[in-house]
């Protein structure tokens, strides 16, 4: 089996920079060379093709989110719990890979190799599951939604208060994973107390 050509950290971001202008369907070798400051026939020399570019893109992404995950999915503790130890993680895993994320809503979406559909719900709806089961959690009829929702109200605010508002990590990630996990209505008291006149 042939050997893919490694992409380097220059090309890496170049293409970020490509899709942060253009977006995916405006991504192409020569716009990755020409950010990169290469000539396209040296990237085809290389064997580098767009496929190689973006897997290097999304492998890294979907490897490094295994990694972060697999501890938690192999540790004790209640759903809630497993939970917000997912959901920090996958603010530091945003955090590690912050220029895309900033470049692109959809490197989620993306094949994480050739074939390979992106699956990346799965530990959160076995941790809603687990939730469910033990009573630390409530996620409703639907825990595949609720995961849904959870994986992108956290993802997406971070990413925004990180790269757009300036936030530091360990801030945006207590902020943004409380109130996903907790919510802001006071438990029990949907409407406002009066004050006696």
């Amino acid at each position: 089996m042939q050997k893919r050509p490694a992409v380097d950290e220059s090309l890496r971001l170049a293409t970020i920079a490509v899709l942060r202008e253009r977006g995916w369907d405006g991504l192409t070798l020569e716009g990755v060379a020409e950010a990169a400051g290469r000539a396209r026939s040296t990237l085809w020399r290389q064997g580098l093709t767009l496929e190689i570019l973006v897997g290097s893109l999304t492998g890294e992404l979907a490897s490094d989110f295994r990694r972060s995950m697999f501890p938690i999915l192999t540790t004790d503790g209640s759903g809630r719990a497993r939970l917000e130890r997912g959901l920090v993680a996958l603010c530091e895993l945003l955090d590690r890979h912050l220029p895309l994320m900033l470049a692109t809503d959809e490197a989620f979406h993306q094949e994480t190799a050739p074939g390979q559909p992106p699956d990346y719900l799965h530990p959160f709806i076995q941790f809603l599951r687990e939730g469910a089961a033990d009573g630390s959690l409530a996620p409703g009829d639907d825990v595949v939604e609720a995961a849904d929702v959870a994986f992108n109200a956290v993802a997406w605010t971070y990413v925004h208060l990180r790269g757009r508002h300036g936030w530091p990590a360990e801030r945006a990630t207590e902020r943004v994973v409380g109130v996903v996990l907790n919510g802001l209505a006071s438990p029990g008291n949907p409407e406002p107390r009066k004050e006696p006149s």
